[in-house]
């Protein structure tokens, strides 16, 4: 199985005519995601190759049955583009968008309190459960269809990195999330973690963490009371000086809260297999699971 996403997801992508979601809807088709239908304001009636373009989300949905939204819609523009996929009734929402106003995220998780869709980002490379189904930016190749491992990260590229050494250890995924790393976001590690430990195909868990904020320690606690399942966690930002910014913009250490070292202790307190060297994940792993 897979949690969230799979081979019958419906996807419409907001801002398909722009470069990046032209390239991006392409690689997911290549895929073999069902990509049904394009949104960008004042081009619907055109095409995106064998995409159709509509000019509201919910002609799309209306028009295609579209159930999933990603979006490259430029940062002033992403809080709105949320908000017209929710009002919309998509099941998933996947904002690829990077610096989008934490006030804008704020007027959008406020407005999402009540309603069914659940947002994955933004500032996210997105989800993809392998062989079925890619909302996103991830390249796929690197991916390892069958499962049975779930994937869930605040980092983009550290996604990759740990994919691809589990597919180099044989480990396939059942679904790969990345959660994005901003301060304000839709999906957090619990909701990824609750649906892994419900999947019956994922037998463990690798968690990816930042310096910044406290999800890991809250996520750590959370697998220590609820999870039966063996997680394996890593935390990137070591090294990383206080009050500097290291790469997202919750990844901040500020006095002693939020450090890479805190947040091990935790997730070792909390029977996590932590692993120290990003480079001997995967062997980790496979010892592990």
């Amino acid at each position: 199985m897979s949690i969230f996403v799979n081979k019958d997801s419906r996807v419409l992508v907001q801002g398909i005519t722009g470069r990046e979601g032209q390239f991006h809807a392409r690689q997911c088709v290549a895929y073999g995601t069902q990509v049904v239908a394009g949104v960008t304001p004042g081009k619907g009636g055109q095409k995106m190759d064998d995409v159709p373009v509509f000019n509201t989300v919910r002609a799309a949905v209306e028009a295609t049955g579209a159930n999933c939204s990603l979006i490259f819609v430029p940062p002033p523009f992403a809080a709105d583009a949320i908000m017209e996929a929710v009002d919309a009734g998509m099941d998933i929402i996947v904002a690829i968008t990077e610096g989008v106003p934490v006030l804008d995220m704020m007027r959008v998780k406020n407005y999402m309190a009540d309603k069914k869709s659940r947002l994955i980002g933004p500032n996210c490379p997105g989800i993809i459960t392998p062989g079925e189904c890619k909302i996103g930016i991830m390249p796929g190749p690197t991916h390892k269809p069958g499962g049975p491992i779930g994937v869930v990260s605040r980092s983009g590229t550290l996604t990759y990195e740990v994919v691809h050494q589990l597919t180099q250890q044989g480990i396939g995924q059942t679904t790969c999330i990345g959660i994005g790393g901003d301060p304000v976001n839709g999906t957090d590690f619990i909701d990824c973690l609750d649906a892994f430990q419900k999947d019956p195909d994922t037998e463990g868990v690798v968690m990816v963490g930042e310096i910044g904020g406290s999800a890991e320690e809250v996520a750590a606690e959370f697998i220590s009371k609820n999870m039966t399942k063996p997680v394996v966690g890593f935390v990137a930002g070591l090294t990383a000086p206080p009050g500097r910014r290291m790469g997202h913009a919750g990844a901040i250490v500020s006095g002693g809260s939020g450090t890479a070292q805190s947040k091990i202790e935790v997730m070792k307190a909390n029977g996590i297999h932590v692993c120290a060297n990003l480079g001997v994940l995967g062997e980790l792993c496979a010892e592990v699971f």
